[in-house]
């Protein structure tokens, strides 16, 4: 390998000289890809005028819920249980305050990797009395190739960028000083944000008389940012 000498009093300068001038540009990448997961949530209710009694219904609705989730196996990636409350409602205050009813709540967190089994899911779910669902929210996981693909596409550009610029100088790149990782970042609109039909809600009244179709959900693109600050060195321009 062939060692290029620096000269003395070069070797640590944070700027270009003009016999070893610097560029320093920034890569940017912006890629659209298809989700692999969606999440949903499920508040479980029950209400009653006796504790235990709203206590075990909550009980019971929420074994089916979780039985009716497990059900699908593989197809759920996770299942979490978020929060459980058990609230006494009570009268108008007055000198005979007393407890009205007993509200009992409980919130479920589903991931899922089939949209097909997601559709039937959530239709499930959201026939059922006392049952509200929210989502889908759809989203990335943590490792996923996209998001290399979209450092490995900044650092792409930064390096065609650096080309450009320095070839409008008449002159050519000669070494890479430091490549900065700015971080890629997924800023897609899956942070559970609330949108108009994003709700389902199962009604408070009896069961429907029949099974409810499964939803067809159209899956929501994806966007992965990614930029990277990069410095090069360069032959000494033609000017």
């Amino acid at each position: 390998m062939t060692e290029h000498a620096i000269p003395a009093g070069q070797a640590h300068l944070p700027y270009g000289t003009p016999d070893v001038p610097r560029i320093a540009v920034r890569g940017e990448a912006r890629l659209e890809v298809d989700p692999e997961t969606a999440r949903i949530g499920i508040c479980i209710n029950a209400r009653g005028t006796d504790r235990r009694a709203a206590l075990d219904d909550l009980t019971r609705r929420n074994q089916y819920v979780v039985d009716l989730i497990r059900g699908y196996g593989s197809e759920v990636e996770k299942l979490e249980t978020g929060s459980f409350t058990l609230t006494p409602q009570l009268t108008e205050r007055g000198r005979h305050e007393r407890v009205r009813a007993y509200l009992g709540t409980v919130h479920l967190t589903a991931t899922l990797n089939d949209f097909t089994a997601l559709g039937e899911l959530v239709t499930r779910l959201a026939d059922l009395d006392l049952t509200r669902v929210d989502g889908p929210w759809w989203g990335l996981r943590p490792h996923s190739p996209a998001y290399r693909e979209a450092r490995q596409q900044a650092v792409r550009e930064a390096v065609q960028r650096a080309r450009e610029y320095a070839a409008a100088l008449g002159a050519e790149l000669t070494a890479v000083v430091e490549i900065a990782d700015a971080g890629a970042e997924n800023t897609v609109q899956s942070a559970m944000p609330p949108a108009p039909g994003g709700v389902m809600r199962a009604g408070y009244g009896g069961a429907a008389p029949a099974p409810a179709p499964a939803l067809d959900l159209e899956p929501q693109r994806q966007t992965v940012y990614a930029h990277v600050n990069a410095r090069f060195t360069m032959t000494r321009p033609v000017l």
